[in-house]
């Protein structure tokens, strides 16, 4: 018995040693050499000095990268709820007994399969002033004066808002299809009990939708999270970190510092700052999720 098992071991060992080497070329031996840069003085041509806890110590002492640190957080904020919001949204209209049932699902995710470069340049064409789609609708009905223009994005807060609206088009049909996904497996039984027992639509999307939606949108939730602190080609098609870096987030610094200040040693050493910090807020909800669950 104990010969067979070892054989089938053996078997799926064997089918699996292609991933696995794979898997460690490209994945776990990358790894541990980002963190051997860490501690050297690093180029794009070689390895140059040893520099110990310098760039550790240098990372957590620099205004930049907590500035850039606070830009992805404001990103998150902006996002996250907002996502949520909306991906629950759109999942609830879509779900609908409607002629129009088809037409929702497909418009509401075919964003989602565009490119980050055609979202992103589609938004800097639609924000645009003189010729930009919304300036132009907004001359149209009258709300913006003929001589006066929004410029979007040259201004800190209209950049945001921007960045944030073309994120949310272009992310929220993924999230959307797992939300639909999640409401089209409650029960209908349970919700002809509560229209029985004089259960208003109000009450059953308290009741019974949200807490059914509950154990996917805390996975949405940590995902969109982890997917907001490393938003970078939107940002850098769209405003570039501007006006005067005031949107730059974490992952555009390590860029500039490892590619166009030519020290990968130091952008190497905010990635792992930036992983240490996704690591615990991952931990924080794994184990938030948990006791909730123990609680119940």
């Amino acid at each position: 018995m104990k010969m067979k098992n070892w054989r089938a071991d053996a078997q799926a060992l064997l089918f699996l040693l292609p991933f696995l080497i794979v898997y460690g070329l490209f994945t776990i031996w990358p790894m541990f050499k980002g963190v051997e840069m860490t501690f050297y003085k690093w180029t794009l041509i070689r390895k140059m000095e040893f520099l110990g806890w310098d760039n550790y110590s240098k990372v957590l002492q620099d205004r930049e990268v907590w500035e850039a640190l606070g830009h992805s957080l404001i990103f998150v904020v902006l996002t996250t709820p907002t996502m949520l919001v909306l991906s629950i949204s759109l999942a609830l209209i879509a779900n609908r007994k409607s002629v129009l049932q088809k037409f929702y699902r497909s418009i509401f995710f075919i964003p989602s399969v565009l490119s980050v470069a055609v979202a992103s340049y589609l938004g800097l064409f639609v924000f645009q002033p003189y010729t930009g789609l919304v300036n132009s609708v907004l001359h149209l009905i009258h709300l913006l004066p003929g001589d006066t223009e929004i410029f979007w994005l040259t201004e800190t807060r209209l950049a945001w808002i921007v960045i944030t609206l073309i994120t949310l088009w272009w992310t929220v049909g993924f999230n959307f299809i797992l939300h639909l996904s999640a409401i089209q497996e409650i029960p209908d039984e349970i919700y002809e009990a509560a229209r029985l027992d004089g259960a208003g639509d109000r009450q059953m999307f308290w009741r019974i939708t949200l807490p059914y939606l509950a154990p996917i949108t805390k996975t949405i939730t940590m995902l969109q999270i982890i997917a907001s602190f490393k938003v970078f080609m939107q940002i850098y098609i769209v405003t570039g970190g501007g006006p005067l870096d005031s949107t730059r987030p974490i992952i555009q610094l390590i860029y500039q510092t490892g590619f166009k200040s030519n020290d990968l040693g130091y952008a190497a050493t905010m990635s792992y700052l930036l992983f240490v910090i996704l690591l615990v807020l991952s931990a924080l909800q794994y184990w938030m999720n948990n006791r909730k669950g123990a609680d119940m």
